[in-house]
């Protein structure tokens, strides 16, 4: 298989505060750059070796879709490309920046200003209203008070919560749990989104509300977004397809109608 970062690799300028994609001799926009990546666990006293040298890039405004078999390493990838998770060995650069060369507060700075994160686990402050859990993240972005709750509620209306601004998480439901933590991850218009599983909880009709959402962070505002998936409806929404197994890419541009037409 051809590796593509050495295929299409460029020059890159350092930009210390301002972070930015690389632009490579192609003129192709790197928003990602990850080289090299490995991580193991310890299984009792056994050694598991997840990621195994994997090499990815990923285009400014590009979406893709991370898929494979339970235990491919997918999930892991993605905690070391976001600066989750130091990787055992290998470099990530995300929009100019050398992730894992950054001490630990940088990273936490730069994810903040930077990273939109959807999870599985929904991340909710028990005593907060699904307004105050998306002003809290606006909050941190230096937003005031007025410009912060008009923000959030339009955050939330995107993904059809506009009636549920009042509510706590224990008079929602896991589903609308899921898109008040998806209006959060949103709402500051981050460059770079991370998602691991996020229409796991809702149904069908939103989350196609939820992945056009995606669809115009990526082309309207140029947001970077990276998913990882096991629901193949989602190959619809993706510019492409990254395939792993047994912590190897198997494939850096899978047909999506391969997956689309899969169920």
């Amino acid at each position: 298989m051809i590796n593509p970062l050495r295929k299409q690799r460029g020059e890159t300028e350092i930009v210390t505060q301002s972070a930015r994609p690389a632009i490579d001799a192609a003129g192709k926009k790197w928003a990602i750059e990850a080289r090299g990546i490995t991580k193991s666990f310890k299984a009792g006293h056994v050694k598991v070796d997840v990621l195994k040298g994997i090499d990815l890039l990923i285009e400014t405004g590009e979406i893709v879709l991370v898929m494979g078999p339970s235990g491919s390493g997918k999930s892991t990838l993605l905690a070391a490309v976001s600066g989750l998770m130091k990787p055992d060995g290998g470099s990530v650069v995300a929009l100019n920046q050398d992730i894992w060369k950054m001490p630990r507060n940088k990273i936490d700075r730069f994810r903040l200003a930077n990273c939109g994160f959807i999870f599985q686990g929904f991340n909710l402050f028990p005593a907060l209203t699904a307004s105050q859990q998306v002003q809290v993240v606006l909050k941190f972005m230096k937003k005031k008070g007025a410009e912060r709750k008009a923000a959030a509620e339009a955050a939330l209306v995107d993904v059809n919560l506009g009636h549920r601004f009042n509510n706590r998480p224990d008079r929602l439901s896991g589903g609308e749990k899921q898109r008040v933590a998806i209006a959060r991850a949103l709402a500051k218009k981050p460059k770079l989104i991370f998602a691991d599983e996020p229409t796991s909880a809702l149904d069908g009709e939103n989350g196609h509300v939820v992945m056009e959402l995606l669809r115009k962070c990526a082309k309207e505002q140029g947001a970077t977004v990276m998913c990882v998936t096991h629901d193949a409806r989602l190959a619809a929404f993706a510019d492409r397809i990254i395939t792993i197994e047994d912590g190897r890419i198997t494939s850096t541009n899978a047909d999506p109608a391969q997956f689309a037409n899969s169920h």
